[in-house]
């Protein structure tokens, strides 16, 4: 069994408010989880209006299988117009 993880920070611009925040969060979130059937939630900086670390995981048999499919969340995630994305880290374990 192998284990993909990935971290990815981002800056959202538009945000002003804490609400703002949630919402661009939320519904990138969602479509991830359905498009791609992948673990994700905010891990961190819940409380910064402009900030958001997201995790995302997926356990599986081949790493290279899980690296792909990471790797599509990361572009799907770097194409969302409502932030930048400004770190991303993907281990394996």
């Amino acid at each position: 069994m192998v284990v993909g993880t990935l971290f990815v920070e981002v800056y959202i611009p538009g945000a002003d408010s804490l609400k703002e925040k949630r919402q661009v969060v939320k519904s990138v979130v969602r479509r991830v989880q359905h498009r791609f059937n992948v673990s994700i939630a905010e891990v961190n900086n819940e409380d910064k209006w402009q900030r958001a670390q997201i995790g995302v995981s997926m356990v599986g048999d081949d790493w290279d299988h899980i690296q792909r499919q990471l790797q599509l969340v990361i572009n799907f995630l770097d194409a969302e117009p409502r932030w930048e994305v400004v770190r991303v880290e993907m281990e394996r374990y």
